[in-house]
Formats: C-alpha cells, structure tokens, sequence
C-alpha cells in the first residue's frame, strides 16, 4: 500500500515538472532580429523583381515566411525613417524630422529598446544609428540598448573605411584605416573596389560592414539563450560605393558590362544577402531557429540613379530617394518565424515603418506598455494569420508622410519645404510644396503615379486635406550638434 502511494506520488511530480517545463516552453520569449538595408530598392530582391536574382537568401527568407507586397518605409530618407521606426510615430508626429545627420531623438521618446529591455530582452544594435550624435539624448545607450556599435551620425556612416566607430559612445579605433581618406573625411565620393593594402599608406583598411555583422554575431552567441533582440540597421548599400575588391559578391559582378556604380550596388546587395544566409546558419548551430523571427527590409527607395539599367531598383514604380512617390516609399519587407508565419504567404495589407514597434511589443507579449503616442497598429494578426490570435488584422484609416528638405551649406531642416503624401485605401496624393494644390492618384490603375486625378474627385480631395491636417504636428527643434572636429560628426 505504502509503496503503491509512493509510486503515485513519483508520478504527480513527473506530472507537475512535465507541466511546468511545457509552461516554460510556451512561455519562452521569441528572439526578435531586425535588418534594415539602406537605400535598398523594392526591386533589388530577387523575389520582387524581373530583372535581378542578387538574393537567393532573402529569396530563400521569403519562401519560408512572409513576403509583404504593400509595405512602406517610415520616410522616404534615412534619419526620419529610423526615427518612426524606433518609436512607432509617423513623419507627423515623430521627433527626428530633418535629414541633416545628427539631430536627436527626444528625452521622452520611448522606443521599441526600452519597451523589450524592461521586457528582460538583451537589446544590441548594429550598424548606423542616425538620429543622435554623441553627446545628444537620443543615443542608442539611453534608448534601451544594452550595446550599440557602428556610427551615431548618418554622415559618419558614409564611408566604410573610417578610422573609428563607436561602441556605447566610446570610440573604437580602426589602425587600418588611418589616412585612407587622406585626412578629408567629408569631401568627395568614392566609387569602386578596394585594395587589400591602401596603395598610399601601405596599411590593410578594415571594412566596417565586415566589423559590424561580427560584432552582431558575437552578441547572438552571448545572448543565444535569450531572449535577445538584435537590430540591425546595416549601412550597405548606400553609397559611397566602397567594399573590398576580394569580396566574393564583387569578384562575381565586376565583368558585368553595367556602369561601375551599379556593379558597386550589385554586389554590395549580394553581400548583403549571403551576411544574411550566414545569420541563418548561425541560428541554427546555436539551435536557436525555432524561437526567433527575423524581418528585412530597407529604410527607404534606392536613389533615381538606381532606378535604370540593369538593376531597375525601384521598379515598377516612379521616382525613389528624397521622393514621396512609391519608388521613394514603397520597400521589400520579409518576415520569417518557423511555426507561426505560414510558408510562401504573400501579403498585401498595407503597413508602415510605425507599424514595427506595436508588432514587436505584441510579440514580446508587452502590448500593454506600448506608450499612447505611438500611430501603429501591430500587424502580428497578419503575421501569423488572421484570427490565429483571436482578433483579425485592424487597417489604419490612412497612411502619412511629410519630408522637409535640407539647406546643406547652413546645415539645417528646412521646414519651408514641406512636402506631404497620404494613402487612403487606393489612392495616393501628394503635395509638393506648401500651399500647393494636392495631386491625386489612383494606384489600382496607376502604380506609376502617373495621371493627376484631382480634378475628377473633389470629394476625395476634401477628405485627405482633413487627414493632413489630422496628422502633422510642429515638431522640436531639428538642431544640429555643433561640430567639434572640424567636419560633420563628432
């Protein structure tokens, strides 16, 4: 009888433990990692694209998750771009407004870092922050991240052989890259491959990019048990056109018979992907692939410059960079999560960079912080499938943009320049200039953006000036910090 009992309460324990390692399990955050291109076009992914097949990574992303064909960027330049991403506010509302390089996000401005560290997220960032200088409140350190490496200013992240970068705010010196610009940080462009010894200084130049995507590496070994939200906002490929002449990605482009700046892009987009393969790789030698969801996508268009030739970057749209267009606005964007997000699923619900920080809240579990200023609306429903969540996906009424132009010799956000553009269901206006009148598209039947319909839909009209009235606010002051070396950033 004794023994009987004792049997019985063996197995109760089993149970229990069985019970609570099953509760553990459903209860495991999922590890979050977050890669932004930069001034990557809609087109340069082989999966939305006639013309290219420069990605069989991110191809590869796509055919095991979500591929959204009407996502958009937070701006249509980098700086307020990242800063609608971080906080969940559009161009309207957000703090970062200008694009002059190191204006700062806002004491108060709470973003998706903060919200995942208070949900016991390690949080590291990687690559280029723009929208805080050293010495500002907006640096990544005081906005929730544990580590954050690479360049604070988005002038300093032009060049990818610089002779420091940052971690934490503390410089970390590059030896090998001193005097590769010849003492002129700042001035000129570079286009083309580099050599393994700089042909002046006799020194081995290390590529950023390359230190970057190790340094993110490294911190997904140390937090692999997790959770861990890892992002980053990677410099490639904007330009300056630099990248190793070794580089595998450009010993396979460099006969192809495109001008030298659209090989230059070709395979930087190519290392690109095959960084992104190796994160794969790593996730699953850690054996870490089943909890965590990794998201692609590009701050904004690839310049016009992109826009011909070989690549067709922001095909088949008009404009790109600097444009409120959808060439300008309309990006790749691809999420992955084994298990959750349905394989090959393509997706045409409309979604924007402010959408990110209530997706990711969601999925940490903490939608109940997420601050009351943010516009966004999680898109997890979407993700994983309608009703899988007991809700459907909830539509915005409309999406906003504003892009205010920069006086490069003074240095400042000119918000006499204002343009602004709104997307309500399928049409699209813009207005160029303030006090100009809107123009109006109809993207069902003009994806081009190329027949003014204003005058045929007055209503239409009505209702948008009422939405741009609804959704710009006057923002804080766009300062600059003053130069302390002599050149844009600190």
């Amino acid at each position: 009888m004794r023994m009987k009992y004792f049997l019985c309460k063996i197995a109760a324990a089993i149970g229990m433990l069985v019970l609570f390692t099953q509760c553990d399990a459903e209860e495991q955050k999922p590890n979050i990692i977050f890669i932004i291109a930069d001034d990557l076009g809609y087109s340069d992914i082989g999966v939305y694209s006639e013309f290219t097949d420069l990605t069989p990574n991110i191809d590869k992303m796509a055919s095991e998750g979500m591929r959204f064909t009407q996502a958009y960027s937070g701006s249509t330049v980098c700086a307020p771009s990242r800063s609608t991403l971080l906080t969940g506010t559009h161009t309207g509302n957000t703090s970062v407004r200008g694009n002059t390089g190191g204006i700062s996000l806002q004491p108060d401005d709470i973003t998706i870092g903060d919200l995942l560290r208070e949900a016991g997220y390690a949080t590291g960032g990687f690559g280029k922050w723009g929208i805080a200088e050293v010495g500002t409140p907006g640096v990544p350190e005081k906005k929730g991240f544990d580590t954050f490496f690479g360049y604070y200013h988005q002038i300093h992240a032009h060049y990818y052989y610089p002779d420091f970068l940052y971690r934490n705010s503390e410089r970390v010196h590059l030896p090998g890259n001193e005097g590769f610009y010849d003492g002129e940080l700042g001035e000129g462009s570079g286009v083309g491959p580099v050599p393994s010894v700089h042909p002046e200084t006799g020194l081995e130049p290390e590529y950023t990019h390359y230190r970057v995507f190790e340094e993110m590496k490294e911190f997904i070994r140390e937090h692999h048990e997790g959770p861990f939200f890892a992002y980053a906002p990677w410099t490639p490929p904007h330009s300056r056109f630099e990248m190793p002449e070794e580089d595998p990605a450009w010993q396979k482009y460099k006969d192809e018979p495109w001008p030298l700046s659209t090989r230059m892009h070709a395979s930087m987009i190519s290392m690109i992907d095959r960084h992104v393969g190796e994160l794969f790789e790593l996730l699953k030698e850690l054996g870490i692939d089943d909890n965590t969801v990794v998201f692609f996508t590009s701050d904004n268009g690839a310049s016009v410059g992109m826009n011909r030739g070989a690549l067709q970057s922001n095909y088949p749209f008009s404009g790109g960079k600097t444009r409120l267009t959808e060439g300008g606005l309309r990006v790749p964007f691809v999420a992955w999560w084994p298990g959750k997000i349905p394989e090959s699923s393509v997706s045409d619900h409309p979604t924007y960079f402010p959408d990110v920080l209530p997706t990711l809240a969601e999925i940490a579990g903490i939608s109940d912080r997420v601050p009351e200023v943010v516009n966004g609306i999680s898109i997890l429903p979407e993700l994983t499938g309608s009703g899988s969540s007991g809700r459907s996906q909830q539509k915005h009424p409309y999406l906003y943009w504003e892009y205010g132009d920069n006086n490069w010799s003074e240095i400042r956000y000119m918000p006499e320049t204002l343009q602004q553009t709104v997307r309500y269901d399928n049409w699209k206006a813009i207005r160029t200039a303030p006090g100009e009148p809107l123009q109006l598209f109809n993207l069902e039947v003009d994806i081009g953006e190329e027949k003014d319909v204003a005058a045929s839909h007055p209503e239409i009209v009505a209702k948008i000036e009422q939405m741009i009235k609804e959704a710009h606010s006057t923002p804080p002051p766009q300062i600059e910090p003053e130069r302390i070396h002599g050149r844009r950033w600190r």
